[in-house]
């Protein structure tokens, strides 16, 4: 129901008023009935400005008061509390039954077909009393100690004081076939349950305040930031092999086929200026053959080998420097001193 359709005397700590009723242009048959049951002295009810004043006199009066729910509190705080072995003798003198009573401010049958109950000064005041001096007692009790604890406190039994002034219950119209003499009344079909969830909401917890947001302060990381660094602190002490092959020079390429053996040469010439020189274990570049020998790498990505020139198998020489190798090794200079050039030319020509 909206609020601005409420009376005036639906506000907090607003006197008590005669009921606003709004009725249709046609009374409902069971309002006619109870209105007929609850009255002693027969009034005509054959319009709708008839039932408009017997509902305001019968509402309105003194005695007009509905018990909406009845609530188990405890007399005392829980450290007061009497302890005994036999549960029922703990209930008779720990507990109290509070029956929450309110009175009808307002009868919508037009748009909202509700009817609203606002509390009585008898009931708001047994609330507050009990916040006051038992609840908020325990919730201190239960909650740990802060600066602004009392403060918190006071503020939320004020808090309680406005609510439970402003509350207002609102239900069906049909609540009014509860109706009974002399405008008192009893909520039925369960709606005593609705009105004890919501009081019981009234009671909010003691909050501590929240935790003060406090400045992360993060540590020196133990590695400088690699920016900082002047030397190279993180060089390796020893070196990985590369991923994939360095670039070989093609001069520097060897074949993996054996090399044929020179078995003849010419004795002209002079060896006198290599007595001591020793190549057995020496290979010397071969001229060009007549076909290309495959590179031996060729699964390498192409990017590190240029086409490699193709070499001929090297001849393997004896312990001793031969006298005739001509200028078929590429040293021109060995012509000079008697060297055969034909030597190898046959077994060249036929690989």
């Amino acid at each position: 129901m909206p609020m601005q359709l409420l009376p005036a005397s639906a506000a907090a700590f607003a006197p008590r008023a005669a009921p606003n009723i709004v009725l249709n242009t046609k009374a409902e048959p069971w309002l006619t009935q109870t209105l007929k049951r609850i009255n002693k002295i027969k009034r005509p009810l054959n319009s709708i400005p008839q039932h408009v004043r017997c509902l305001t006199e019968t509402l309105g009066g003194e005695a007009a008061i509905w018990s909406l729910t009845s609530l188990m509190l405890p007399k005392a705080p829980d450290a007061e509390l009497r302890k005994d072995e036999n549960p029922l003798i703990e209930a008779l003198f720990n507990y109290q039954l509070l029956h929450v009573e309110a009175y009808v401010v307002h009868v919508d049958m037009v748009s909202q077909h509700e009817v609203a109950f606002k509390l009585t000064t008898d009931t708001i005041d047994a609330l507050v009393e009990y916040h006051k001096d038992i609840y908020s007692v325990d919730a201190s009790a239960n909650s740990y100690s802060w600066p602004e604890k009392d403060t918190q406190l006071k503020k939320m039994q004020s808090e309680f004081l406005q609510a439970a002034n402003r509350f207002v219950f609102r239900t069906g119209v049909r609540a009014l076939e509860g109706l009974e003499e002399e405008g008192a009344g009893e909520l039925l079909d369960g709606r005593a349950n609705e009105v004890k969830d919501k009081i019981l909401g009234l009671f909010l917890p003691l909050l501590p305040p929240p935790p003060r947001i406090v400045d992360v302060i993060h540590p020196a990381p133990l590695v400088p930031n690699q920016s900082a660094i002047t030397g190279n602190w993180w060089q390796p002490t020893q070196s990985l092999a590369p991923p994939h092959p360095s670039a070989v020079d093609s001069w520097r390429v060897l074949p993996s086929t054996p090399s044929p053996t020179a078995t003849t040469c010419s004795e002209s010439g002079s060896n006198s200026i290599w007595p001591d020189f020793s190549l057995g274990n020496v290979q010397l570049p071969s001229p060009t053959p007549s076909y290309s020998q495959p590179i031996p790498y060729t699964t390498a990505p192409a990017q590190y080998y240029s086409s490699p020139l193709s070499m001929a198998p090297l001849p393997a020489f004896p312990s001793s420097l031969p006298q005739h190798c001509g200028t078929d090794f590429g040293l021109g200079g060995f012509n000079d001193f008697g060297w055969n050039q034909s030597v190898f030319q046959p077994q060249y020509a036929t690989i």
